[in-house]
């Protein structure tokens, strides 16, 4: 199939694990299966993003105590590695940054997170704590829709009158799979320009316009539609070839199809077959798929970004858990 540009369709993703980075090095390991990708990306990168480290950290599940666990260790550690990398030193004044909506339950996961936030920044000013703890402060600055105020305008004034030595900048992402949505963490270097994964870019959150160092965690919690249609589509194909190789299978036979994960059992459909089941569009790769998917809905305005049923619940868990892995990185504390 030809080769198809999908950024003139507009089809985002903020997670760098996401773009195509055959020819990019990657460090790949996996903790308690927990698997983390460390890229590191310089000024020349074919990726158009910005030079620095990136970590991603996915995950199958944060919803039990042993798995939420597992996750936080990871975090923990990855997270002290990126303040290593940025040479941020145990004694270093630290802002932390919720961004988006607080009042848009799948954007919430910064204005959530620092709920749980140890401040000490009013006890340094009264000489008043114990050193074991850092000096941090955090900052909500909400979204303009509500202030009126952009939120780099907040930042950069607190920024200026507080001169922090550096920032940790929380927020929610955009995926461009189902199965990354709240189960992927993603830290960077290179600090994040708020609302860019849907389209609504705002000023970026780095050293370049903060004159600070920015961290930035972010988790993805909404997806295009389109990204739903295609890889139902594609899971549409993985559930007939599962059913195509097991379903004469004498181990199989007597469990109900639609309880067997056949997302870890599948073998590929030839494209005969793939044709045979989809016609045309069973020829499509992944990206051709895409992108007839979006000039398919955008004449009709059909398109939709679209969060998980359970969003509430995992964000209660998962801005628990970028709180506590931030507390333990900046505080020497159990």
């Amino acid at each position: 199939m030809h080769e198809v540009d999908l950024s003139k369709y507009d089809l985002r993703t903020d997670l760098i694990i996401e773009k195509n980075i055959n020819d990019i090095k990657t460090d790949h390991y996996e903790e308690d299966n927990i698997i983390i990708d460390d890229i590191t990306l310089d000024k020349e990168n074919k990726l158009g993003k910005k030079e620095g480290k990136y970590l991603t950290i996915s995950f199958s599940d944060v919803t039990d105590t042993v798995n939420y666990q597992n996750v936080l260790k990871v975090f923990h550690k990855e997270l002290s590695k990126m303040l290593e990398y940025c040479n941020i030193k145990n004694d270093d004044t630290c802002l932390i940054i919720g961004l988006g909506n607080p009042n848009i339950i799948s954007d919430a996961l910064g204005s959530k997170a620092l709920k749980n936030i140890i401040v000490t920044r009013h006890l340094y000013l009264l000489n008043n704590v114990d050193k074991k703890y850092r000096n941090t402060s955090i900052l909500e600055p909400n979204v303009i829709g509500i202030t009126g105020i952009e939120s780099f305008e907040i930042i950069k004034n607190i920024v200026n009158e507080i001169k922090p030595n550096f920032i940790i900048a929380i927020d929610s992402l955009c995926a461009m799979n189902i199965k990354r949505l709240n189960k992927t963490i993603q830290i960077s270097s290179s600090g994040i320009t708020p609302g860019s994964g849907v389209g609504n870019e705002k000023e970026e959150l780095s050293y370049e316009t903060l004159g600070v160092p920015v961290i930035a965690i972010g988790i993805p919690t909404v997806v295009d539609s389109t990204v739903i249609v295609a890889d139902t589509i594609n899971y549409l194909i993985q559930k007939i070839s599962y059913m195509k190789e097991n379903i004469h299978n004498n181990q199989d036979k007597l469990k109900p199809i639609n309880k067997i994960n056949y997302l870890k059992k599948t073998k590929e459909l030839t494209e005969k077959e793939r044709q045979e089941l989809l016609g045309y569009i069973g020829l499509l790769n992944e990206d051709d798929l895409k992108s007839l998917i979006l000039e398919v809905q955008t004449p009709i305005d059909a398109r939709m970004i679209v969060t998980t049923k359970e969003i509430d619940f995992l964000i209660d868990k998962l801005s628990k858990l970028i709180s506590e892995g931030i507390n333990k990185c900046l505080h020497n504390i159990d």
